[in-house]
This record gives C-alpha cells, structure tokens and sequence, in this order.
C-alpha cells in the first residue's frame, strides 16, 4: 500500500553534507502519520537516525543530534534528512521508514529499499 523511493546517497569526505530524499507513493495521504530515517551498519541492528510526525514534531537519535535535521513536504509525502558534519561512523545503508494506518485500529510500517552513505576519513 505503501512505495517508498530513497534517494540523495553517495560518497562524501568526512565533514561533508549529504541530503537524502525519500518520497511515499500511496493511496491515501491522510492516512500517512510518521515518517523516518533508520541506518544499517554491517551487523544486526537497525538504528534511529531521526523521524518526524504529520505536525513536525522531530526525534532523532543520540549520535546525529545537532548535526542531522529532518524535515518533510506533507503536500508531496516526501521526507528530508540533512547530513552535515559527516564522520566515518555514518556510514551506513540509510532506510526511509513510513507509519501508515491501513484500518482504523492498525498501523503498518513501510520501509525503503536505503540508500549507501559512505563518509570517508
């Protein structure tokens, strides 16, 4: 029910900036609630980088604060993550990740294919 296409990764030096791009295709907007970046490291866990509520309320994990913003266009179902002050560390594969009510009492999540960010030193 719900596509979402990443985009905005690539190979950067350390202390550049990036900007990644996710937009949801789907069949109703209203139903769209948070959406979010999740980053993948070779290993099992899957951790927060940010998400942000339809009001623009913001949560982002401990390692990226101060140095990533999220943001996001309701108008185009399109989520935003500034990257600056990139470190080796983000490295990562970078997932978009989108919370969509499919039923009144059920919310799904939806995930991105990601999207390699690589932050040399």
């Amino acid at each position: 029910q719900v596509h979402l296409v990443e985009s905005g990764g690539g190979l950067v030096q350390a202390g550049g900036s990036l900007r990644l791009s996710c937009t949801a295709s789907l069949s109703d907007s209203s139903r769209l609630n948070v959406m979010g970046w999740y980053r993948q490291s070779p290993g099992p866990q899957r951790e927060l980088v940010a998400s942000i509520t339809t009001g623009g309320a913001t949560n982002y994990g401990d390692s990226v604060k101060g140095r990533f913003t999220v943001s996001r266009d309701n108008a185009k179902n399109t989520v935003f993550l500034q990257m600056t002050s990139l470190k080796p560390e983000d490295t990562a594969i970078y997932y978009c990740m989108a919370n969509y009510r499919i039923r009144s009492d059920v919310v799904s999540e939806f995930w991105g294919q990601g999207t390699q960010v690589t932050v040399s030193s």
